[in-house]
This record gives structure tokens, C-alpha cells and sequence, in this order.
């Protein structure tokens, strides 16, 4: 994971949403640490000002699966880059297609990536009821930004 231009480590809710709205496009995404659960990661995508976020997890066999909306099959991928790619196209069960990564930036080593887009900080509000509905995470608000 650590290989992953768009993995952010431990950054945590808060920090993951701020990250997106600097970048504010649709379809902008990143990978994180779960919060709440070990071992877990969570991709966020910002779509209408709104971050989705997907749990992403390893099964016992080594595939990668993620948590989509309810009737759409899970699918399961030998490499985390691989489902990446496979989010990138439309209909997959997020609310979004992944276009625009938020690449993680590691000053401390030699081979820096460079900043991602920047654009105003888009304001985050209150999800419609049914942004998350079928996803285990059941924090469905997205918090205000702060500019």
C-alpha cells in the first residue's frame, strides 16, 4: 500500500475530506487509513461537494475487495492498483468514477511527487440521507471544511 502514490497513511477523516476539497474537482480520490477498523483502508472520493467513502479490504486470500452500494457484485482484485483502474470507469457501484488522484506527498523522500491541482477549498455539507445507505461506515456526514 505504501507504494500507492494515492495512499495517505493515518490521515484520518477530517484531514482525507480537507485534502479533496483543496483539490475540489469531481472525481478526485485518495486512500487512507480506516478510522474505526484495523487493517481496513478507506478510498474517498469528493463528488457535489459531498466525500463518499468505501471501505477497502484484503480477504484471506490475498484480493482486494471494496464496499460498493447495495446490488452491485463485489469484485475482487489481485493488486490495489487494479481496482483503482477498475473505479476509473463509470457504473462500478461508487458515486463517482475515480478521475483525479490526490497523490500523497513525502517530503522526506528523494523522489517527491509533484502537488496535485488546487482550486478554491469547496465547502462540504450534509450528505442527502442517501449518500452512504448500504455501506457499513454509518457516519454519513461529511464535516464542513474549514478555510
Amino acid at each position: 500500500m505504501e507504494n500507492l502514490p494515492v495512499y495517505h497513511g493515518p490521515i484520518g477523516k477530517e484531514e482525507g475530506e480537507r485534502r479533496l476539497a483543496q483539490d475540489g474537482r469531481d472525481g478526485c480520490y485518495l486512500v487512507r487509513n480506516s478510522d474505526s477498523v484495523p487493517d481496513v483502508y478507506c478510498l474517498c472520493v469528493l463528488y457535489s461537494g459531498f466525500v463518499y467513502t468505501y471501505r477497502l479490504h484484503k480477504d484471506n486470500t490475498g484480493s482486494w475487495a471494496a464496499e460498493t452500494i447495495p446490488g452491485v457484485q463485489k469484485r475482487y482484485f489481485r493488486q490495489i492498483k487494479n481496482l483503482i483502474a477498475a473505479f476509473q470507469k463509470p457504473g462500478q457501484g461508487i458515486a463517482m468514477p475515480l478521475l483525479y488522484p490526490v497523490t500523497a506527498q513525502t517530503p522526506a523522500a528523494g523522489n517527491s511527487l509533484p502537488p496535485t491541482h488546487s482550486s478554491q477549498t469547496a465547502h462540504l455539507h450534509q450528505p442527502p440521507p442517501h449518500a452512504a445507505k448500504g455501506h457499513k461506515n454509518r457516519n454519513k456526514e461529511a464535516r464542513q471544511a474549514v478555510g
